[in-house]
């Protein structure tokens, strides 16, 4: 058991100061003031930094040179791991985009067994193959195919635990394909669609609950065709993954987007291999993909994922959309975990939650984080 003093504490629910948050071992223990605690407690004086819940990504592609497409192994998750954690994020939802069945169900068997012994791995996030050819993004086209209800129902059979997210086409499915998932705690979101708004509309009544990095691979708005993305930001039970890093979205539309979805709106990296590292390239798939002032962009122009950290998102969302720390910090901590149904033991600090935390200080650097109560120098 030890406690952390000395610093501005963001519970997701309140800011605290002169307060100390009890850890005993993989758990938050208390929330007290600092005055309370016993003299035999271990203390770790934080020195006025400021801490949070640990940082969640729903949709990681890769990080620390690794990408989880080219090497589906423990030792990739183990290095996207290490790598969050010198950014703050202790929990991610590893994302496999288009591909192959092999490779599909590879993937659910790596993280499967990853989950045996690592607690950072929340689930799996299949972004594809069932997604519309037209918004395919940097998508391997020839992978692209229609849904396939025997590999609907093997992905089911991993529901609950290992597969988390899903990510289809709302018009390339049914409501049927969308119950069976649902009805195995996967969760189900819209994107790199064609989706009308009314389809759209039909899809989250069906049981869609998210919507992958919104406003990319889908239409824009016009004045007589809403869209997907309307169909979105007026649906107030549907979560949102946003990409705030500058490129993926004007900061002005990041700005109305959490004006409309005040507590749904939560950030996502869509980070490939270069974020953490200062590689300069690297393939993706038939695409060689040149990384030039934090844009990864492959030969045809194509965007091809982000250099983006969890902890440059928020300080995005602080300096160029005008969020308060506090709520940026939920978008990056609360509210993914309520998109994944997970917010009964991750996105607070409070007695009982997890205890993986953020240490950070006020330009969002990450001097600390905590993982399952072991502390880890991201300094060093």
């Amino acid at each position: 058991m030890y406690a952390l003093i000395n610093g501005r504490i963001f519970t997701s629910e309140e800011t605290l100061e002169q307060h100390a948050v009890v850890i005993e071992n993989t758990l938050i223990k208390a929330i007290v003031p600092t005055n309370t605690l016993t003299k035999d407690i271990k203390k770790i004086d934080l020195q006025g930094l400021n801490v949070s819940p640990g940082f969640i990504d729903l949709q990681l592609n890769g990080c620390g040179g690794r990408l989880f497409n080219d090497d589906i192994s423990a030792e990739t998750l183990d290095i996207m791991h290490e790598t969050n954690l010198c950014h703050g994020t202790t929990h991610y939802l590893p994302t496999l985009i288009t591909t192959n069945d092999t490779q599909i169900k590879k993937a659910l068997e790596t993280v499967k067994n990853y989950q045996q012994k690592h607690t950072s791995v929340v689930g799996l996030h299949l972004e594809g193959p069932y997604i519309n050819r037209q918004k395919k993004g940097i998508h391997d086209p020839n992978q692209i195919r229609p849904y396939d209800i025997e590999m609907i129902k093997l992905m089911a059979e991993y529901g609950g635990d290992t597969l988390k997210v899903v990510t289809l086409a709302p018009e390339l499915t049914t409501p049927e394909i969308i119950q069976l998932l649902v009805n195995n705690k996967i969760i189900v979101s819209a994107g790199h669609s064609l989706s009308d708004y009314n389809t759209a509309q039909h899809a989250f009544q069906a049981g869609i609950s998210m919507a992958t990095h919104l406003f990319n691979a889908m239409p824009s708005i016009s004045a007589r065709t809403p869209g997907l993305a309307t169909a979105i930001l007026e649906n107030s039970t549907v979560f949102a993954g946003i990409i705030v890093d500058g490129i993926h979205v004007d900061y002005s539309l990041v700005k109305l987007a959490k004006k409309l979805k005040p507590q749904q709106l939560f950030l996502v990296t869509d980070a490939v291999s270069p974020a953490g590292t200062s590689m300069a390239a690297f393939n993706l798939g038939p695409h060689t993909i040149q990384v030039k002032n934090g844009q990864c962009i492959a030969e045809d122009g194509t965007i091809g994922g982000s250099a983006l950290t969890m902890n440059n998102a928020i300080n995005n969302c602080v300096n160029h959309a005008g969020i308060e720390l506090a709520e940026a910090l939920r978008m990056a901590t609360l509210y993914p975990a309520k998109a994944i149904n997970q917010d009964h033991y991750l996105g607070k600090i409070a007695p009982g939650y997890s205890a993986d935390l953020a240490i950070f200080d006020n330009s969002l650097n990450i001097k600390a984080s905590i993982s399952s109560g072991h502390w880890h120098d991201t300094t060093k």
